[in-house]
């Protein structure tokens, strides 16, 4: 089992900045790709960024592009750095493994979830 627990949500004004980090535990976590999505209210969960198994590739959404960066460290920990951040960028996001080898947006190339973490983002 692989369990992945996000963190760093919270409370900003919009043009403010979030990092959120993803910690994982449980069966090997460095050879997977990871991925961040997120979920609004009302809304379906959808694609914000991904990063490749040792991290040589990233790719994001493009409504993200530019103002976020997903980045992961050598150990078990993803982050996603937000800038820039707008009242549009208000859900709840989420990490996840991806077991795909090769990239996909789609949530059916990941796995394990982590349960998410709150971001609201004030006008």
């Amino acid at each position: 089992q692989v369990q992945l627990v996000e963190s760093g949500g919270g409370l900003v004004q919009a043009g403010g900045s979030l990092r959120l980090s993803c910690a994982a535990s449980g069966r090997t976590f460095g050879v997977y790709a990871m991925g961040w999505f997120r979920q609004a209210p009302g809304k379906e969960r959808e694609f914000v960024a991904d990063i490749s198994r040792f991290g040589r590739t990233t790719t994001y959404a493009d409504s993200v592009k530019g103002r976020f960066t997903i980045s992961r460290d050598n150990g078990n920990t993803v982050y996603l750095q937000m800038n820039s951040l707008k009242p549009e960028d208000t859900a709840v996001y989420f990490c996840a493994r991806r077991t795909s080898g090769a990239y996909s947006s789609t949530e059916v190339a990941y796995d394990y979830w982590g349960q998410g973490t709150q971001v609201t983002v004030s006008s």
